[in-house]
């Protein structure tokens, strides 16, 4: 962990902070960053890996370079959102919470991305994808495959 990360973040109530900055850094939060963490703030290990492993938007192993959230919301359940995510499945070879063998693409649930007006819904990394469309789905995925090379 870089020691101007921890000088940010001296006080345990920035854990999550520091964890969220973490996981954008390195694309995971490790047990040997947890561990430095728990250190740095004076807080339990315990403490530490009970917050990285809390929150979904953290993971403690790597992911994809592109982390795909398919919404779980019970409108976009009622939109089709189970053959939306069954496309994504068939593409990339994944299911959700497995991330793809070069580790371009990582599949996870979300409980809800806050478009239920616009259901079904999906967010690529940072950018959110409604009223989807399996046409569509296919071109988004299609998009952020051939951006990067293999």
């Amino acid at each position: 962990m870089e020691q101007r990360i921890l000088a940010r973040h001296r006080k345990s109530r920035d854990l999550l902070s520091l964890l969220k900055e973490a996981q954008h850094n390195w694309g995971y939060v490790s047990t040997e960053q947890m561990l430095e963490i728990a250190e740095e703030l004076g807080i339990p290990p315990g403490h530490v890996y009970g917050v990285s492993t809390f929150y979904g938007f953290l993971s403690t192993r790597r992911v994809g370079k592109n982390i795909i959230w398919i919404c779980g919301s019970v409108p976009c359940y009622l939109k089709g959102v189970d053959s939306i995510a069954k496309i994504i499945e068939d593409v990339l070879g994944i299911k959700p919470g497995e991330t793809t063998k070069d580790a371009r693409f990582s599949l996870r649930w979300a409980n809800c991305l806050g478009v239920c007006d616009r259901a079904p819904a999906m967010m690529v990394n940072e950018q959110v994808y409604a009223d989807l469309t399996p046409q569509r789905v296919a071109q988004i995925l299609d998009k952020f495959r051939r951006s990067e090379p293999e």
